[in-house]
């Protein structure tokens, strides 16, 4: 039995034994999730919540370009803000505000504060350079794997993506071919950033200059479908190549079952969806280690 074989037996035992809680190894700030203003600390209200949860950002922290330059940063050249509105009052001269708190004409005649509706743009805090967040525990130091290192710095500079570090999010984005993870120093472990980075560089393997796997880099929705058979694809590639570098423990294998367990409910009824995954997992990870066909067959045996 290969390393892929046990790996995924140990996922699927997991799987048989219930779904645990799926939660990320890195933290994006010390907030309670909400959205609220770096600079001045307190949250969003109303409307402005619902617009920022989903702007598609994961980090809680949002300046206006004139605020991200106070405290010293610069919002990255190219980015798009995100609208917020806010009411503001206004009062003609000679009137009070006991008047009218709504701004409605009052018993007299008289009209009080007008309420008109004003609009801002922000920027989440990963699209600021400069700035950094605050996380809910002391930056650990990090410490390499030398295994798992070498097996992303020999893909990256053989003909992997680009990869860059900052903000509060992991992708892989097809259209510039680039990888973006949080700081190193952001992770909880050095496993949990190396899972997390080969489950980015799994999804990198499938852009048109590599294994051109159309079906789950073009025009896919998340949710859906594809989607789904993408992320499967990406976690097992994840959970192969660590064992590869001999980083794989059980929290590990918690978090990547758990996490399979949750698109697997995408695809019910498909009973042969993670086996057709885990094989093109086992693709992906052998294009990454570099390693032929003839190469890992002979692993196998």
């Amino acid at each position: 039995m290969n390393s892929y074989e046990t790996i995924t037996n140990r996922i699927i035992a997991q799987l048989e034994s219930g779904v645990i809680p799926w939660r990320k190894d890195w933290a994006s700030d010390g907030s309670n999730g909400l959205p609220k203003n770096k600079l001045t600390g307190k949250h969003y209200r109303g409307i402005n919540v619902l617009s920022l949860l989903c702007s598609g950002y994961s980090g809680s922290e949002w300046l206006t370009y004139k605020q991200a330059q106070e405290m010293g940063g610069n919002v990255r050249k190219g980015e798009t803000g995100t609208p917020i509105v806010f009411w503001s009052k206004w009062t003609r001269k000679g009137e009070t505000p006991s008047e009218s708190q709504d701004g409605d004409a009052g018993e007299t005649g008289t009209t009080g504060p007008r309420g008109f509706l004003k609009q801002y743009y922000v920027f989440n805090l990963s699209q600021v350079d400069g700035l950094t967040s605050e996380l809910p525990f002391d930056r650990p130091e990090f410490e390499p794997i030398d295994a798992a290192e070498s097996i992303a710095s020999r893909y990256l500079s053989a003909t992997g993506p680009s990869l860059a570090h900052g903000g509060p999010r992991a992708f892989y984005r097809p259209s510039d071919d680039g990888v973006r993870m949080p700081d190193r120093s952001a992770f909880q472990s050095a496993h949990g950033y190396y899972s997390t980075l080969f489950h980015e560089l799994a999804h990198s393997t499938g852009h048109a200059s590599r294994l051109d796997r159309k079906d789950g880099m073009e025009n896919i929705t998340f949710g859906s479908k594809k989607y789904a058979a993408e992320e499967l694809l990406a976690e097992f590639g994840a959970s192969f190549l660590c064992g590869e570098a001999g980083i794989t423990n059980d929290r590990l294998i918690e978090n990547q079952a758990a996490y399979i367990s949750n698109w697997l409910d995408v695809l019910k009824g498909d009973n042969k969806v993670a086996i057709f995954a885990a094989q093109r997992a086992q693709k992906a990870a052998d294009y990454i280690l570099q390693r032929s066909f003839a190469e890992s067959e002979s692993i196998a045996a």
